[in-house]
């Protein structure tokens, strides 16, 4: 029962990422792309300014420490929970070889998503 556990969080920890990667990208399509051309076209009109919350969430001093807990959260949900299961699948050790080398096999891919969860906490660019 432990051996499924691995590509169940794999699963759900790359679906996890991808989402969260598209929220980001349309996050920085509306500040870079369309809040300029909207602002431009208000400033016409004289209205106020367009998605002031795409900038002011990001002036909060408590983000990147959100941002880290927020990472160790994905790295135990999707990450440390099925290395757990595995580690408890060797531990037993009347398994045969072929499970041994699936197992070995769902470790390396844990290491994926892992990967990506690091490389997605990352300092936000600096302010221009």
């Amino acid at each position: 029962m432990l051996l499924p556990l691995p590509p169940v969080c794999v699963v759900l920890g790359w679906t996890y990422l991808v989402n969260d990667e598209k929220i980001s990208a349309i996050g920085h399509y509306v500040r870079e792309e369309l809040g300029p051309r909207l602002a431009r076209l208000a400033a016409a009109e004289g209205t106020f300014p367009t998605f002031g919350w795409e900038a002011y969430h990001r002036l909060d001093t408590r983000r990147r420490d959100r941002e880290t807990i927020q990472a160790g959260v994905d790295l135990t949900a999707f990450c440390a929970v099925p290395l757990a299961a595995l580690t408890a699948f060797w531990a037993r050790g009347d398994v045969g070889g072929l499970l041994v080398a699936l197992s070995v096999l769902e470790a390396l891919t844990v290491a994926g998503p892992a990967a990506q969860i690091l490389l997605h906490t990352r300092p936000a660019p600096p302010r221009g």
